[in-house]
């Protein structure tokens, strides 16, 4: 019997409003060493100094001063297009070290959205053949890391992100856009949510679903 899982995302150190508004109040210290004004910054000045300067005026730069972390779990496949953008920092679960033989270390995969009852029958006969495969390979004493050749992109794996609040930015343009891949954007949509009730500002404009030629025009 196979163990199937869902993708899910935690956003590290970014509980709730009150922790995104810090990040936002430390970008407008950062962004005012320009003028030298950092004595201009009240508690509140941060919304009107991001609408202006950020929002109104595209200086996205300053928006690279802080950073979030994302721990995610997705099918394999689907870390292949995730780990495609650039500034960025990623730590991901290495199945060269990971033996899915021992205890607590079963093998888990991620179904796709298949239609039809069929479809799933003959996916999930294809993911118990792997995973035996596996077994009789690790039992015969090849090592993990030449034993996983026989695992499918849909294996769960799990992937600790770190980007700046810009690259986020436009991560999450490409990623929800109508155009992305139906299992990035399941992960991805509700992680723009999150982002939104999380950071006031940055991500407000960003919609869901909308063709990538709108998503990419919009300041990054």
């Amino acid at each position: 019997m196979i163990s199937i899982t869902t993708p899910s995302f935690e956003i590290r150190g970014l509980n709730g409003r009150e922790e995104g508004v810090a990040l936002l109040r430390n970008i407008e210290y950062y962004g005012r060493v320009s003028h030298d004004a950092q004595d201009k910054q009240t508690d509140t000045s941060w919304e009107k100094f991001l609408k202006t300067w950020v929002v109104e005026h595209g200086d996205w730069s300053i928006t690279e001063h802080e950073k979030v972390t994302v721990l995610a779990t997705m099918d394999r496949g689907i870390s292949h297009e995730w780990v495609r953008h650039r500034i960025g920092s990623y730590t991901q679960e290495s199945t060269r070290f990971v033996n899915y033989t021992k205890a607590g270390r079963q093998a888990m995969f991620v179904r796709p959205p298949l239609a039809k009852a069929a479809s799933v029958l003959v996916w999930e006969a294809a993911m118990a053949y792997a995973e035996e495969s596996y077994k009789s390979l690790i039992t015969l004493g090849e090592p993990p890391q030449i034993a996983r050749s026989v695992f499918p992109t849909a294996l769960k794996t799990t992937i600790a992100t770190t980007f700046n609040l810009r690259n986020w930015r436009h991560f999450l343009l490409m990623r929800t856009c109508r155009e992305a891949h139906p299992q990035i954007k399941e992960l991805c949509i509700p992680l723009l949510g999150a982002f939104q009730q999380r950071i006031p500002l940055l991500y407000d404009d960003i919609v869901p679903e909308e063709p990538q030629r709108v998503a990419a025009a919009k300041a990054r």
